[in-house]
C-alpha cells in the first residue's frame, strides 16, 4: 500500500495501523493527522481520492465528514457565549421568536447542544431540495412538536441539530450563518482546510473527493464478526422508531457528491475537511498551534487557543448520559460534543469530539495535548465507533506510551 506523509519519531504505530486499515479493514482512500501540543506529529494519506476511482489521494484531498461536522459547528455558539453574545441558559425563542410555538417555550440553548431539546424528528420529512433551502429546515423545526418534554431526556438530533444550531447563531449574530462565522473567525485565520459550504473555487479546483458506501470486510481467521445488538438492529429497521425517523428527517438523503449539496451549509452533516483541517481545528480549541499569523509573511508564530479554560470545560462537562432515545445505546454528551464512552471511545475520559457516521472522527484530549482527525471516502455501516478510526486511536495511545508521554491515557 502506497501510504504517503510523515510521522514523528515514536508515532510509527499510527503509520502501521493506517496501512492495516487498507490491507485488512477495507479503506479505499483516507488520511489521518495528529497534533501534539500544537505541533503536527502525524500527517498520512493513501489510496484513491474517489471511492470509485483510481486517481491517487493527494496532500490536501478533502472529504465530506458527515456528523463530525457537529463538533466543528458547536464551536461557534460556544465561542459566541465566550464573547458574551449568546446565553447558554436562555430560551431558544429569545434568539428565534418563531421557534417557541407548539410547546417549545422551555427549550434552552444548552438543550440544543446537549441533545435534550426533544426535537430529533420531523413529522413531515424534507425532500433533498427542501433541505438545501436555508429557510425550509428551520420552518419545519419551528412547526414541530417535541417528542419528549424538553430537558428531561436525551436523544441524538442527527439532522435537526443543524437547523437548530444555525438559527441560534443567526439570531445571536444579526444574520451571520454558522458557515460564514466559521470561515471568517476560525478557518481562515488558522489556515484550516475545512468548510461548511464548499466555496465554488474549491469545488472547481477538485478539492473534495467522491464518497460512497463500502461493505464491511470479511472477518479474518477464526474471530467472530461483530454485529449490532438486536435492539439496535430492530430500531433501525422499524419505520416508526425515533431512530429511523431521526435519520429520515431528509428523505431520501441527498447525493453527498452533488456540488449543490456540498455548497450548502448543513451544520449537522455536510462539513468538508482534510484530516489536517479537522485535527488542527481541535488542536486550536485546546492550545496554541504552529503557523503563520494571518497577514504576517515572515517567521512562524503560535496561534492563540480558541477556547478559554472555562469554555473548554463547558464543552466536555457531561450534560447527557445513559440510554440514548435515538441511538438506543448509551451515549454521553457535553455541550455540542460527544464524550469518551463505550459508544464512541476517544483517547481518554477527558477527550471530547465527534464522529461522523460511517467513518470520520475528530477529537481533542486536553490532558494529553492531543488532537486527532481522520477522514475517509468509504462510508461503512458504523454510526459512532468505526473500526478504522478506532484502530488509529489505539495506535496514538500506544505511541504516547512508547514515547513515555502517555501517563494521561494509561488504563483506558
Amino acid at each position: 500500500m502506497d501510504v504517503r506523509g510523515t510521522v514523528a519519531e515514536g508515532f510509527e504505530p499510527v503509520r502501521d495501523a493506517f496501512v492495516r486499515n487498507f490491507t485488512a479493514l477495507g479503506d479505499r482512500g483516507a488520511a489521518v493527522a495528529v497534533y501534539r501540543d500544537g505541533r503536527k506529529v502525524v500527517d498520512l494519506w493513501g489510496g484513491t481520492r474517489d471511492v470509485d476511482g483510481t486517481a491517487p489521494w493527494r496532500r490536501g484531498t478533502a472529504q465530506v465528514v458527515r456528523s463530525a461536522t457537529k463538533g466543528v459547528a458547536a464551536a461557534v455558539p460556544l465561542l459566541l457565549h465566550q464573547r458574551g453574545v449568546l446565553d447558554l441558559d436562555a430560551p431558544v425563542a429569545e434568539y428565534w421568536p418563531r421557534f417557541k410555538a407548539h410547546g417549545k417555550e422551555g427549550v434552552l440553548v444548552r438543550h440544543v447542544l446537549n441533545h435534550r431539546a426533544g426535537l430529533p424528528v420531523l413529522d413531515h420529512p424534507l425532500t433533498p431540495d427542501e433541505a438545501l433551502d436555508p429557510a425550509r429546515g428551520p420552518e419545519a423545526v419551528a412547526a414541530q412538536e417535541p417528542v419528549w418534554e424538553p430537558g428531561t431526556d436525551h436523544g441524538y438530533h442527527a439532522l435537526t441539530y443543524g437547523w437548530l444550531l444555525d438559527e441560534l447563531v443567526r439570531g445571536a449574530t444579526g444574520g451571520r450563518s454558522t458557515g460564514e462565522w466559521l470561515a471568517d473567525e476560525i478557518a481562515r485565520p488558522l489556515g484550516l482546510d475545512l468548510w461548511l459550504g464548499l466555496p465554488a473555487a474549491q469545488e472547481a479546483a477538485g478539492r473534495a473527493g467522491r464518497v460512497g458506501r463500502v461493505e464491511d470486510p470479511e472477518p479474518s481467521g477464526n474471530g467472530p464478526r461483530l454485529r449490532p445488538r438486536r435492539s439496535v438492529t430492530e430500531a433501525y429497521a422499524d419505520p416508526g422508531s425515533l431512530t429511523r425517523r431521526a435519520f429520515a428527517a431528509i428523505t431520501p438523503f441527498p447525493d453527498q457528491n452533488d456540488p449543490a449539496y456540498r455548497a450548502a451549509a448543513l451544520p449537522a452533516t455536510n462539513g468538508i475537511a482534510t484530516a489536517d483541517g479537522l485535527a488542527r481545528f481541535y488542536a486550536a480549541l485546546i492550545g496554541e498551534v504552529d503557523g503563520e499569523i494571518e497577514g504576517e509573511r515572515h517567521g512562524v508564530a503560535r496561534h492563540a487557543r480558541l477556547f478559554d479554560t472555562a469554555t473548554m470545560e463547558r464543552a466536555r462537562a457531561q450534560e447527557s448520559a445513559g440510554p440514548d432515545r435515538v441511538l438506543v445505546v448509551g451515549t454521553r454528551f457535553g455541550l455540542g460534543y460527544m464524550l469518551h464512552g463505550s459508544a464512541s471511545p476517544f483517547l481518554s475520559p477527558g477527550s471530547f469530539g465527534h464522529p461522523g457516521r460511517g467513518g470520520a472522527l475528530g477529537f481533542a484530549d486536553p490532558e494529553a495535548g492531543v488532537a486527532f482527525g481522520y477522514v475517509t471516502n468509504g462510508f461503512r455501516r458504523t454510526v459512532t465507533a468505526d473500526p478504522r478510526a478506532q484502530a488509529l486511536v489505539r495506535a496514538v495511545r500506544a505511541a504516547l506510551r512508547r514515547t513515555g508521554t502517555g501517563s494521561d491515557v494509561d488504563g483506558v
